[in-house]
C-alpha cells in the first residue's frame, strides 16, 4: 500500500508517478473522499464533545433540583446524530481503504520507462545457446516418451495440468531437492514449510487481493479460503502483525510449494505443454530486511536464483522490467529468462522483486529501529529460486540428444542415484 500520508499530501504527484505504469489514478476523487472524511470527522468530534458536555450538565441539573427531561432529550438527539455521523465516517473510510488497496506500488527511480515486455531492459547474459546438429524437439515431444502425460491429467482434472511418471517424476523431485539444498547450504536461507491454503487477509497483505481475485482459486465453504498462487503469500505473511528486533534481520526464507493460478486473461497463450499451468511447483525465496538494505538484498536474491541456472549449465539472461511491465506490488523487478531451443527464445523462469514497504504496510510488519527505538516498516522481497516445471522444460530441451534421450545435468546426478541419462521409451506404461 502506498503511504497514505503521501497520498493526502499530494495526490496529483502520486497520480503522475503511477502514470509511469500506465495506471490512471483519479486524484480528484481521492481528494473529494479525503475532504469528506475530514469534514465528517470534524463533525463527529464536535457532536461527541457536545454530547459529553450535555451529559455532564444532567448531573449538575439533578443536583440543583432542576428539570432534566429536556437535557435528556437533547443528549439522546445528539447521540442519534453522532451515530449517524460515525456510520457515514466509517463508510467513507472504507471507500478510501478500497481506493488505496487498488493502487499499485510506486516505482523505484531506476526502473526504465516503457509500456510492455518489449521495453524491458536486458542487463546481462550467461552461457551460449547450444548449436544442434538436428532440429531440437520441444519438451512435449521429448517428455511424452518419458512419462509426461497431459491427456491423463485432463481426464482427472482438465486442461493445463500434467502428470509425470517414472524417471521424469524423479527428475522433477531432484530439481526441488537440489534447489532447496543450494539455497539453504550455500545462500544461508532458512527452509520453511507453510500452508497451501490461505485466508483473504493474507492475500490482501501481499497484494493479490482485492485487485487480482480472478487469478485465484477460491475454495467453497463457510470460510473465505484460497489456494496459494505462490509461496510468497504464506511465507511473507509469517511476519504480518509483528515488530521484529534489529538483530532478527535480515530474514531469508525458502519454501517449496505447489502454486495454483486460474491464468485469467491468458486464454490462448502457451496452451501447449508445461509453460503455463494451473498447478505448478516453485522454490520461492523471501527476504525481510531493513529499508536501507533492500536494494543490495535484491541484487543478492537475484544472484541466488541465477546460481541455480549456472549450476544446471543452462543459458539465460537477466532483464530489468520496464515501468509498464512491473508487477502490482513491486517497486523494481528483475526477470530471469532461460533459453528454450525449440522456441528459439528466452522464457521467464524467475521474477525477483523488491516491494519496499508496500506489503509491510498492508501486513503491519515492522522492525524496531535501535537508533530511534520506534517501530518502522520493514522491506520485503521475493523471487523464484526457481520455477521447477520450467527448469524441467529447459533441461529436456537443452540437454536432448538426436535419439530422444536427455542427458542429466552433472549437478543433479547425485539426486538421481547416479543416473546420467534419461532414455526415451516407446512402450506404454501401466
Amino acid at each position: 500500500m502506498i503511504d497514505p500520508k503521501l497520498l493526502r499530501k499530494d495526490p496529483a504527484d502520486i497520480s503522475r508517478q503511477l502514470a509511469r505504469r500506465g495506471v490512471e489514478m483519479d486524484a480528484a476523487k481521492y481528494a473529494r473522499l479525503e475532504e469528506g472524511r475530514r469534514a465528517n470527522q470534524v463533525e463527529a468530534e464536535a457532536l461527541r464533545a457536545e454530547r459529553n458536555r450535555r451529559s455532564k450538565s444532567i448531573g449538575q441539573a439533578k443536583a440543583a433540583g432542576e428539570e432534566i427531561a429536556p437535557l435528556l432529550a437533547e443528549v439522546e438527539d445528539l447521540g442519534s446524530k453522532l451515530k449517524s455521523s460515525e456510520e457515514q465516517l466509517a463508510s467513507i473510510q472504507a471507500e478510501i481503504a478500497d481506493f488505496e488497496l487498488g493502487l499499485p506500488n510506486l516505482l523505484h527511480e531506476s526502473v526504465p520507462e516503457g509500456t510492455d515486455e518489449s521495453d524491458n531492459l536486458e542487463i546481462r547474459r550467461s552461457g551460449s545457446p547450444r548449436e544442434f546438429s538436428f532440429k531440437p524437439r520441444d519438451h512435449v515431444d521429448i517428455g511424452s516418451r518419458m512419462g509426461m502425460d497431459f491427456e491423463a491429467a485432463a481426464k482427472i482434472t482438465g486442461s493445463r495440468f500434467v502428470t509425470l511418471r517414472g524417471p521424469l517424476a524423479k527428475l522433477h523431485r531432484a530439481l526441488i531437492q537440489f534447489m532447496l539444498d543450494l539455497h539453504v547450504s550455500e545462500h544461508g536461507y532458512e527452509e520453511v514449510y507453510v500452508p497451501y491454503i490461505v485466508n483473504a487477509e493474507s492475500l490482501t497483505g501481499t497484494g493479490q487481493l482485492p485487485k487480482f481475485a480472478a487469478d485465484l482459486f477460491r475454495l467453497d465453504g463457510d470460510q473465505e479460503f484460497f489456494l496459494i498462487p505462490t509461496a510468497e503469500v504464506p511465507v511473507t505473511n509469517l511476519v504480518s502483525g509483528q515488530i521484529l528486533e534489529s538483530d532478527q534481520l535480515p530474514l531469508k526464507m525458502v519454501a517449496h510449494t505447489p502454486c495454483f493460478r486460474s491464468e485469467a486473461g491468458s486464454y490462448g497463450k502457451d496452451t501447449r505443454g508445461m509453460i503455463r499451468q494451473h498447478q505448478f511447483e516453485k522454490v520461492e525465496l523471501v527476504n525481510v530486511v531493513r529499508p536501507d538494505d533492500s536494494y543490495a538484498a535484491l541484487e543478492a536474491l537475484t544472484a541466488n536464483a541465477e546460481t541455480v541456472l549456472d549450476k544446471l549449465e543452462l543459458p539465460y539472461r537477466v532483464l530489468t522490467l520496464c515501468a509498464g511491465d512491473t508487477g502490482f506490488s513491486a517497486a523494481k523487478t528483475y526477470d530471469i529468462e532461460v533459453w528454450l531451443p525449440a522456441q528459439g527464445r528466452y522464457r521467464e523462469i524467475s521474477s525477483c522483486s523488491n516491494c519496499e514497504s508496500f506489503q509491510a504496510r498492508r501486513m503491519h510488519a515492522r522492525w524496531r529501529n535501535p537508533e530511534t527505538g520506534k517501530p518502522e516498516l520493514v522491506h520485503t522481497l521475493n523471487g523464484s529460486g526457481v520455477a521447477v516445471g520450467r527448469a524441467l522444460v529447459a533441461i529436456l530441451e537443452n540437454y536432448q540428444d538426436v535419439d530422444g534421450s536427455v542427458q542429466i545435468p552433472t549437478v543433479l546426478r547425485p539426486y538421481m542415484g547416479g543416473v546420467a541419462m534419461l532414455e526415451a521409451v516407446t512402450s506404454s506404461q501401466g
